[in-house]
């Protein structure tokens, strides 16, 4: 969606709210496409002092797995905004300022990018997730698998001692 600012590019104190949905069904993040629920932007432009800051949110609900056993997980995501825009940039080097093109915002593409540097790498069914079992692949928070204890390879030597019995003790 486009956001026309001309009636307030140059009006010092005027405002214009703003409401939409986003479509980022196609967007692929660490192999999966999470966002297949729109997602529901809100919020404002303010002219302050002649300066254009657009603040606003982004929120849906987003569709992953779990990281630890691998379940999919509905997580509530959320996340703000808070930007300059500009007719023109001073400084070409700033990458925080976004430029309205002929007096419009594209919120589209303000928000998705927002979204996307947003993304959390890590997700999980419960705080508490045990996970899979490394060797049989077994979801541990269904109860524990047959697979006896991992040894680190290290301690490999410690054990064989562990294992044997002390010289001359006798058995009963």
């Amino acid at each position: 969606m486009r956001l026309n600012l001309k009636e307030i590019v140059h009006a010092p104190g005027e405002s214009r709210d703003f409401a939409c949905e986003l479509d980022l069904r196609q967007v692929e993040l660490f192999g999966e496409k999470p966002f297949q629920k729109p997602v529901r932007v809100s919020g404002v432009v303010r002219n302050t002092a002649g300066a254009l800051i657009l603040t606003g949110s982004a929120a849906s609900q987003v569709e992953t797995c779990c990281d630890r056993c691998l379940k999919p997980v509905t997580v509530e995501f959320e996340t703000a905004v808070d930007t300059l825009l500009a007719e023109e940039l001073e400084d070409e080097e700033n990458d925080e300022i976004v430029l309205l093109e002929d007096g419009q915002v594209d919120l589209d593409g303000v928000f998705a990018e927002a979204c996307i540097l947003a993304w959390e790498g890590k997700h999980l069914c419960r705080e508490d997730c045990a996970g899979l079992c490394s060797r049989c692949g077994k979801d541990l928070n269904d109860g524990p698998c047959g697979c006896g204890k991992e040894l680190d390879p290290r301690f490999a030597a410690l054990a064989k001692l562990l294992d044997k019995e002390p010289e001359g003790a006798e058995q009963a």
